[in-house]
């Protein structure tokens, strides 16, 4: 069975503790991600049966583990392996940097199974399936896959909690960098805007303003927007 004892850092463990505050310090052994990539990769080659049982042990109990279990999706080659992988462990998911750290790399050749799967993440209950829908969208959809009801999509996702507020943020940050004439009229057009939340909009302009690729132009159009919004 694989196991991430090996890779514990308790250094570093304080660290990540800080990063994920309500995740229980006790659980987290400080495992670094480049070293539980490595280890994903390696067991993937020397061990895939040990790999097949880790990937079927729900709910684990450490949160390293579950940075593995999604590491070891992200690297599967199957893509209907991944996909049924990702369905059972979504729900299991309960903070950012797990949810964050899992790609949906393996679909990426089916690019409408993987938008289908992806839609259906983000009309789920469960916070970080959500998230992780949009990430999706984000990082497979922004380029030559890109169609602007995509952003509405995103768009019209709303919630109160503060990390799926902060993933439609960035989506929509990043869609300003990569196909600014859809995505920008979301922040800067009343009509578009105004659809939603003061919180997402000022958290995206955050983000567009910290953007290196946006140009100054931009950042003042948007800079002039926020001073409008209310606080």
């Amino acid at each position: 069975m694989l196991s991430v004892a090996h890779l514990a850092d308790p250094g570093n463990a304080d660290f990540v503790a800080r990063l994920v505050p309500h995740i229980d310090p006790d659980t987290i052994m400080g495992a670094r991600v480049p070293a539980l990539r490595a280890y994903a990769k390696e067991s993937w080659r020397e061990r895939p049966g040990e790999v097949a049982e880790f990937l079927q042990t729900l709910p684990h109990r450490l949160f390293d583990e579950n940075m593995l279990h999604g590491l070891l999706l992200s690297q599967s080659k199957d893509p209907q392996q991944f996909l049924d992988g990702a369905e059972a462990f979504l729900p299991y998911i309960d903070n950012w940097a797990v949810c964050d750290s899992m790609s949906a790399k393996p679909l990426r050749r089916d690019l409408p199974t993987l938008e289908a799967a992806a839609r259906r993440w983000i009309a789920a209950e469960h916070l970080y399936t959500r998230r992780f829908g949009i990430g999706v969208l984000m990082e497979f959809f922004l380029g030559e896959a890109f169609r602007p009801e995509l952003v509405e999509l995103v768009a019209s996702v709303t919630s109160q909690e503060y990390y799926l507020e902060m993933m439609v943020a960035w989506y929509l940050a990043t869609a300003v960098t990569k196909q600014p004439g859809t995505a920008l009229p979301w922040l800067t057009q009343e009509e578009l805007a105004g659809r939603l939340s003061v919180s997402v909009r000022r958290k995206a302009i955050a983000k567009c303003l910290d953007a290196t690729r946006i140009p100054p132009e931009t950042k003042d159009l948007l800079r002039q927007v926020r001073a409008t919004l209310p606080r």
